[in-house]
C-alpha cells in the first residue's frame, strides 16, 4: 500500500497544493479503493454498524488524502482512532511491529511516513552531536563583510550540521564559496560533494559557484574549480531503478563535506536517505529559501528544521539582498508577499496595497531584454470571460518573450554545420524567458499554452519541419526518473539536428551535458516552453511570465507566487485573474508534520 501511495503522490504535483477544504470533497478513486481494501483486513469490519463503518472509512481516507497534499500525517485531536484499533499501532508498538497506521501523542500517520520521520529525526540528532575537526576562522575576517554571512562561516567551521537560508540575492552561494575556501585551506585533501534535488538546480549551483570562486579574494586559496561538479541528489546517493540508494547507513558517502542547494525541495523520503548516508566526521550544509514551495512529494523538511529549537545554533538566515536594490520591484514584491503572512487584511485592501506599494495594474507590454534593462514588474488582470480575440492577444503577448530564442534557432538552421558555440547560443536564448503557470489544463493552462508557443515558433520559422512530436527547437522536460537513460524528473533538453545523421533529431540536456537520440526518449516527454511553478524550482530566467487564470484559484498560496516571481532576475509579467491573484497573496500553507516534535 505504501508503494502505491508513494507512486501516486510522485505523479500528482498539482494535488499537493490544493486547498484542503476542496480536496476533502474530492476523494480520488484510488483512495476510495485502498480505503475499502484496508478495511476488509479489519477483522470485524463486516460486523460493524453502518455508521461506525462510515466513520472508519472516512478516517482512513483522510489519512491517505493528507499524503496527496504533502502532509505526512493528520492531527489526532478530535479523531475516534479507537474505531481502527487493530489497524493503528501506537508509537511504542510501531518500533517493533508494522501496522498500516501509527498514532503518537499528536498525530496519526500512514506507517511509511511515521517511520521516515523517526529515521530522519534520529539522523538530525546524530549530526547535531557529530564530532568534526574544528577550524579557526579568525584569520579570515576580511573574506566577508555581512554579519550574517560571517556567522554562517563560523557555524560551518564548528558544526557538523549547518542550515543557511535566505531569499534571492542574499549571497548563499557567495558565502558558500568562502566557507569551502576556508575549509579547503584548513583541512588538506578535504573531499567535498555538491548536490541539488534536480539537474537544473545542480547546473545553476555549478554556474553560481564557479562565478563566486573566481573572486580575486579567493585566488590565494588555490582552489581548482574542477573539483566542484554539482550533481543531482539521486546521482550522489546512487539511486537506481528500485529507488534503493547505493550509499546508506551501512555504506556512507565518501566525503568530508556535503553541500545541498535548493534544500526547500527536499521531501521526507529523499532527506532521510541523504541524512542516513552522511558519514561520521562529515559536515552537511543545506542551502535554501524557506519561503519557497515545499517539495512536490510528502514533507517540508527545510521548513520543519527551521522550527526545531535544538537547531537554533545550526542555522543562519541571510537577510541582505544584493540582487535587488531597495527600490527594485521584484524584491519589493517578494517582501510584500512575506509581509502578508503576518497581516489579516481583506481582499480589497491587499490588492490596493499591492498596487500602491509594488505596481499598478495596466496591460502587459513587450519587453526587449537589453543588458541594461531595468527591474520590471507588469500586472494585467484577465477579464471574467475571455473572448477568442482576447485569448489570441494574450498568446501573442506571451510568445513575444521567446522571439530571441526563435531568432537564435533561425541562425542555427541557416548553417550547414553547427559549432558548440551555436548550440550554446540557442541554450542561452532559451533560458532568457519562461512562462510559468499553476494548472495544466484549460485555455491558459500548461498544455494549451505549450501548443500556442509551438504555433508561434512555426509561424516565426515557416521552413521548420517536424517528425511526429519532434522538431528543431522543441524544448522538452522529463517527467519521471529513468536511470537507464540517466535522466531525472524535471530535466530539460532542447531538440537539435542529429550531429551525424542530418535526417534525425537529437536532444541536448545542458544541465547534464548529455546528448540522446530523440528516438530513445519516452513519448511522455513534455514540451517545455511553459512549466508549472513547482517544476520551475531551481531555475532562473531573466524574464518570467506568470499566468494564473480563474482555474488556478484553489491551487494558489504565498509560497507558490513567491517561488514564481523569484525565478526572474529582471522582469516579471503577471497575467492573472484578479481573484486568483489575491488568493495567492493571502493564503499561506504549512504542511502537517510531526518531525519538529521528534527532534529534541
Amino acid at each position: 500500500m505504501d508503494k502505491c501511495v508513494e507512486n501516486l503522490v510522485d505523479n500528482s504535483e498539482d494535488n499537493c497544493v490544493e486547498n484542503k477544504q476542496d480536496l476533502a470533497s474530492q476523494v480520488p478513486q484510488w483512495i476510495e479503493t485502498w480505503s475499502k481494501y484496508v478495511l476488509t483486513q479489519y477483522s470485524t469490519a463486516s460486523h460493524m454498524h453502518e455508521d461506525a463503518y462510515a466513520q472508519a472509512l472516512e478516517l482512513v481516507q483522510e489519512i491517505l488524502l493528507a499524503t496527496t497534499q504533502g502532509d505526512s500525517c493528520i492531527a489526532k485531536q478530535g479523531k475516534n482512532t479507537a474505531i481502527l484499533a487493530t489497524l493503528i499501532a501506537n508509537d511504542q508498538v510501531a518500533q517493533t511491529e508494522v501496522a498500516p497506521f501509527v498514532q503518537d501523542d499528536e498525530f496519526v500517520y500512514l506507517y511509511r511516513y511515521w517511520q521516515l520521520e523517526q529515521r530522519l529525526a534520529t539522523q538530525v540528532l546524530r549530526l547535531k552531536q557529530q564530532a568534526i575537526q574544528q577550524v579557526d576562522v579568525s584569520a579570515y575576517d576580511d573574506l566577508l563583510s555581512d554579519e550574517h554571512q560571517k556567522k554562517a562561516l563560523v557555524s560551518a567551521a564548528k558544526n557538523a550540521f549547518n542550515i543557511i537560508t535566505g531569499g534571492p540575492g542574499t549571497g548563499k552561494t557567495y558565502t558558500l564559496a568562502r566557507i569551502i575556501a576556508v575549509l579547503h585551506q584548513a583541512i588538506p585533501d578535504i573531499r567535498i560533494a555538491m548536490a541539488a534535488p534536480t539537474g537544473k538546480a545542480a547546473q545553476r549551483m555549478g554556474e553560481a559557484l564557479q562565478n563566486s570562486l573566481s573572486d580575486p579574494k579567493l585566488h590565494s586559496f588555490g582552489l581548482d574549480q574542477n573539483l566542484f561538479n554539482p550533481m543531482t541528489l539521486h546521482r550522489l546517493l546512487g539511486l537506481g531503478n528500485q529507488h534503493v540508494p547505493r550509499f546508506n547507513l551501512r555504506q556512507p558517502l565518501p566525503y568530508d563535506v556535503i553541500v545541498v542547494d535548493e534544500a526547500s525541495m527536499l521531501d521526507l523520503n529523499l532527506a532521510t536517505m541523504l541524512f542516513e548516508a552522511v558519514p561520521e566526521h562529515c559536515r552537511l550544509i543545506l542551502l535554501g529559501d524557506a519561503n519557497q514551495l515545499a517539495s512536490v512529494d510528502v514533507g517540508s523538511v527545510l521548513a520543519d528544521l527551521q522550527h526545531v529549537e535544538l537547531l537554533k545554533e545550526n542555522r543562519v538566515n541571510l537577510l541582505t539582498t544584493r540582487r535587488f536594490s531597495d527600490d527594485a520591484l521584484i524584491g519589493k514584491m517578494a517582501r510584500f508577499i512575506q509581509q502578508q503572512k503576518h497581516q489579516q487584511l481583506n481582499e480589497e485592501q491587499i490588492l490596493q496595497d499591492f498596487e500602491n506599494e509594488v505596481v499598478q495594474a495596466t496591460e502587459i507590454q513587450n519587453i526587449v531584454l537589453q543588458n541594461d534593462v531595468q527591474d520590471v514588474i507588469q500586472l494585467e488582470y484577465l477579464p471574467e470571460k475571455i473572448t477568442s480575440a482576447e485569448l489570441e492577444s494574450y498568446n501573442q503577448k506571451l510568445s513575444f518573450g521567446f522571439q530571441p530564442y526563435f531568432e537564435t534557432l533561425k541562425n542555427y538552421l541557416s548553417k550547414d554545420e553547427n559549432s558548440d558555440e551555436d548550440i550554446e547560443e540557442v541554450v542561452k536564448a532559451f533560458d532568457l524567458y519562461r512562462i510559468l503557470t499553476a494548472v495544466r489544463h484549460g485555455t491558459l493552462g500548461l498544455e494549451q499554452l505549450n501548443r500556442e508557443m509551438e504555433k508561434a515558433l512555426f509561424a516565426s520559422l515557416p521552413t521548420l519541419s517536424r517528425q511526429g512530436d519532434w522538431y528543431v527547437g522543441r524544448p522538452v522536460m522529463m517527467t519521471y526518473n529513468d536511470y537507464q537513460l540517466g535522466l531525472s524528473n524535471g530535466d530539460i533538453g532542447i531538440c537539435f539536428r542529429h550531429r551525424q545523421q542530418a535526417d534525425q533529431f537529437e536532444v541536448y540536456f545542458p544541465s547534464l551535458n548529455k546528448w540522446l537520440p530523440a528516438t530513445r526518449l519516452p513519448k511522455s516527454m513534455q514540451t517545455a516552453f511553459v512549466l508549472t511553478i513547482h517544476k520551475s524550482q531551481g531555475s532562473e530566467f531573466t524574464h518570467t511570465a506568470v499566468v494564473l487564470d480563474a482555474a488556478a484559484t484553489r491551487l494558489l498560496s504565498q509560497e507558490l507566487i513567491y517561488t514564481a516571481i523569484t525565478r526572474a532576475k529582471k522582469v516579471v509579467s503577471l497575467l492573472v485573474d484578479q481573484q486568483a491573484f489575491v488568493q495567492s497573496l493571502m493564503i499561506s500553507t504549512r504542511r502537517m508534520s510531526g518531525l519538529v516534535s521528534k527532534i529534541k
